[in-house]
């Protein structure tokens, strides 16, 4: 090998002298070693910076906690859908079973993906679109379209009607064996296509495959309730529901929300993704009845637009983000001056990379799913601050809350959902005319949250 491509014992001398030769950088290391990265680049001037008092906000109870599990996607979108129980019924605070569309989300989940392996059985198992369905064929992780198919088809229930579980609240073992029964059956489909098997004869194999899924979910999540009684009281403790209901029908009697209405926006601004067009992402989903997912990218600005609009309605906003990227976890601050790491190290890290660069290059995609439940405005109109609703409990951020900086939404957020009609109408027009460009499954706009 050309030695000029290894590294020398000249080349670490080299290094180790400009290290040491700037005090400041034996400082950082001091505190960095100590502390740790963020709690040395914290800026204490931009955490006072935030408030706790907004011009705009959507009050949503009390918080929820999705504790050891990957479903922020599920508690934001029941998030959105308690506040429409507790203003019907006059409640102070509401909770939705998030065990319960876990459950069905695991099994539809499992279906969608034998679907993809019996339809991908003619590519070798080595091909990227084989091994990216084999790589999390069963994550936590989903997205608003895939929830809307849940709720459609299921419903929904009251948190006591499928309380949590050991494997709800840490899905964990689940997941793991889960995702092994699904790789076998995998291969096992895969080998009877290899010896001839028709399509009709893998779907058979797929039946007896299910079985065994659902028997893993009862075990693991208990079984999801056909009917449950309901006694909602209101802030008064006057008697506001009473009744036993299957999940449909208290999705339509208690939630009473139009699915159709809602939608997905993206904001991604790279060169495969032109603004002002539609868009689906190749086999990602969970109810194979539903179909796909459905999006319109547009500018930050216009998903803004959208939010605040919706905000002003008293209605809060699912979103989807990349939660870490310059993010003061205990503090629940988003802020991309909250965190001078560039100055910490000396050279640029942070600076450099714009929003359609680190799509590009794997830096940043959708990770975490929240709630816009409020928003300040500066002297001129603008939106400064916005209020976000997580799902980590009343011990995180401000009493369960976290604040999320308007130069960050332009760079971290990724996705918002709103009602159609807080849209212009060329906008909605578009979504619902214009045929879908087909992104590659791995294309980061097909991340889950």
């Amino acid at each position: 090998m050309d030695k000029t491509v290894c590294i020398t014992p000249s080349d670490i001398d080299t290094a180790q002298s400009a290290f040491f030769a700037d005090k400041s950088h034996i400082i950082a290391k001091n505190a960095v070693c100590g502390k740790g990265v963020r709690d040395v680049a914290r800026v204490p001037e931009q955490v006072a910076k935030n408030t706790t008092v907004f011009d705009v906000e959507v009050k949503q109870g009390k918080r929820t906690n999705q504790k050891r599990s990957g479903r922020c996607w599920m508690f934001a979108s029941l998030n959105t859908m308690r506040m429409r129980v507790m203003k019907k019924y006059k409640l102070s605070t509401f909770e939705l079973s998030q065990a319960y569309p876990l459950f069905w989300d695991k099994l539809e989940k499992s279906n969608w993906f034998f679907e993809n392996i019996i339809d991908t059985c003619e590519q070798p198992v080595n091909s990227r679109e084989v091994a990216f369905l084999l790589t999390d064929p069963i994550s936590d992780g989903g997205q608003w379209d895939m929830f809307k198919a849940l709720v459609s088809k299921y419903g929904v229930c009251p948190k006591e009607a499928m309380p949590e579980t050991a494997c709800s609240s840490n899905t964990s073992d689940l997941d793991t064996y889960l995702t092994r029964y699904l790789r076998l059956c995998a291969k096992q489909l895969r080998d009877a296509h290899a010896q001839g098997s028709t399509v009709e004869h893998l779907r058979s194999m797929k039946k007896t495959y299910m079985q065994n899924v659902y028997s893993l979910l009862v075990t693991c999540l208990g079984q999801p309730p056909a009917k449950f009684d309901v006694r909602l009281r209101d802030k008064d403790d006057k008697l506001a529901l009473s009744g036993t209901f299957t999940p449909l029908e208290f999705f339509k009697e208690a939630v009473a929300l139009n699915l159709d209405d809602y939608i997905s926006l993206i904001s991604a601004p790279t060169a495969d993704k032109p603004f002002n067009r539609v868009y689906t992402v190749s086999r990602l989903g969970n109810v194979v009845e539903a179909g796909g997912v459905r999006y319109i990218n547009l500018t930050p600005q216009e998903l803004k637009d959208a939010a605040i609009a919706q905000l002003k309605d008293n209605l809060p906003v699912w979103f989807g983000c990349d939660v870490m990227q310059s993010f003061l976890r205990e503090e629940g601050i988003m802020d991309l001056d909250a965190l001078d790491i560039d100055t910490l190290f000396g050279f640029d890290i942070m600076a450099g990379f714009d929003k359609a660069a680190r799509l590009d290059y794997g830096e940043s995609l959708m990770t975490h799913a929240m709630v816009l439940e409020g928003v300040n405005f500066d002297a001129d109109g603008k939106p400064s601050l916005w209020k976000v609703e997580n799902s980590w409990g009343d011990d995180h951020g401000k009493d369960g809350f976290d604040t999320l900086a308007d130069s960050w939404f332009d760079e971290y957020v990724y996705q918002v959902v709103v009602d159609k009609k807080y849209l212009p109408a060329d906008k909605r027009a578009l979504f619902e005319s214009d045929t879908p460009i087909v992104l590659d499954p791995w294309d980061p706009m097909g991340s889950l949250a």
